[in-house]
């Protein structure tokens, strides 16, 4: 199962949403979602664990304090595709 990790400190590095996660079970990827330019955190990551300990870790860790912030921790929504703008055939 994908999580979504949102309202992330931008200090976050990925080591430490690993560690974070890592108390709940077996992690299968961890990914911190950082600006293209800058190299900076966006806030944001994903992480993916066995489904049982995906459940686990989200109701442990929704709405937890982290550096200041109260972080958010669900199931991540499938990517919804871009629309490609309106097509004009003249």
């Amino acid at each position: 199962m994908k999580i979504f990790v949102g309202n992330l400190p931008f200090s976050v590095t990925e080591e430490k949403l690993n560690s974070m996660f890592q108390e709940f079970g077996e992690i299968e990827s961890c990914k911190l979602i950082t600006d293209r330019e800058s190299g900076r955190s966006r806030g944001f990551g994903f992480i993916e664990m066995s489904n049982a300990d995906a459940d686990a870790a989200i109701k442990a860790l929704n709405g937890t304090n982290m550096e200041d912030r109260v972080i958010k921790v669900n199931q991540s929504e499938p990517k919804k595709e871009k629309s490609g703008g309106r097509r004009r055939s003249w």
